[in-house]
């Protein structure tokens, strides 16, 4: 059922001409730079009319689709590069490093970001039902892929839909499913079969991801931590690792640092309460290790991205 497909001249050509009609569209919902929410509560609209540097940021489960430029996401030493012909699927929250490489005023950088939803996702396997035997895939929480006809097809659906607002609430949600549905049919889709069912070997390193979200301030230990997802400390360690690249202490200093930047700049909070707030006892080491993973000391970054217009 989840075999792929390759890409026909026909098919290439039907891209095009949604890709183009998405840009129109796409650009009209988003005259200006910035992420714009839509009407439709899981999706945004995202427009840069300027290459960007290479920001740290933590990216939700979600679905990345270029409409006209170029992106790249990294990961550790991993990069991921996705533009109008490869989307990105994010499906585990990862803190990545994210940088727009091809924009101008004339061509700006526009996407699509459509909020995932795992639980919702595997409702979906259960209603397809059995698929025949599929290999572990023990692998990254992301993964590029190409887009189809099919799946372009569905996308400019759901933007246009964003013209009839009385029609939202009815349609929106299938075709949310039907997009869900395509990207499970793509080449890469086991990597998400495997996270959102119950039984896939990676699902225990969803729930440990949520389990450090809820508790990202608390002192961090393994075992209780393995004890929660009902893993060895071992194996927990080593299945989070091939998921996010990161230990679970590393995952949880970065969704702190990430924490704290978003208190200082939203909240106005000064660096070291936003360091306490965090978990970080001794406002050095806060100091010191959001340097090492921003650039630049707390009240100097935070300068920086005001002054920039970035958001945290």
């Amino acid at each position: 059922m989840f075999d792929s497909h390759l890409q026909r001249p026909q098919d290439l050509e039907a891209i095009a001409a949604r890709q183009q009609e998405l840009a129109v569209r796409v650009a009209r919902f988003a005259p200006v730079d910035g992420v714009h929410q839509a009407a439709f509560p899981c999706l945004s609209l995202i427009r840069t009319s300027a290459p960007t540097v290479c920001m740290p940021t933590v990216y939700q489960p979600s679905l990345g689709i270029v409409v006209q430029g170029r992106k790249r996401a990294l990961l550790k030493d991993e990069v991921y590069y996705y533009d109008a012909l490869n989307y990105l699927v994010v499906s585990v929250t990862l803190p990545m490093m994210g940088q727009v490489l091809d924009a101008s005023a004339d061509r700006p950088f526009l996407a699509l970001r459509l909020n995932l939803n795992l639980e919702e996702i595997a409702r979906l396997l259960m209603e397809l039902g059995d698929r025949g035997t599929t290999p572990v895939a023990a692998d990254r929480g992301l993964f590029v892929a190409s887009v189809d006809e099919p799946m372009l097809d569905a996308v400019l659906r759901m933007v246009k839909l964003l013209d009839e607002p009385d029609d939202i609430a009815v349609l929106a949600p299938a075709l949310k499913r039907e997009i869900y549905y395509r990207v499970l049919r793509g080449e890469l889709g086991q990597r998400l079969i495997d996270l959102a069912e119950g039984n896939g070997g990676n699902h225990r390193i969803v729930r440990a991801i949520e389990w450090l979200k809820q508790h990202y301030a608390a002192p961090l230990r393994i075992e209780e931590l393995a004890e929660a997802v009902h893993m060895s400390a071992s194996a927990l360690h080593h299945r989070f690792k091939a998921v996010t690249t990161m230990s679970p202490l590393q995952y949880q200093k970065h969704l702190r640092l990430h924490e704290a930047r978003r208190l200082m700049f939203a909240g106005g909070i000064e660096c070291a309460a936003a360091g306490h707030r965090v978990g970080y006892e001794s406002p050095s080491q806060f100091s010191r290790e959001y340097r090492r993973l921003f650039g630049a000391p707390p009240r100097i970054e935070i300068a920086r991205l005001r002054e920039s217009g970035v958001e945290a």
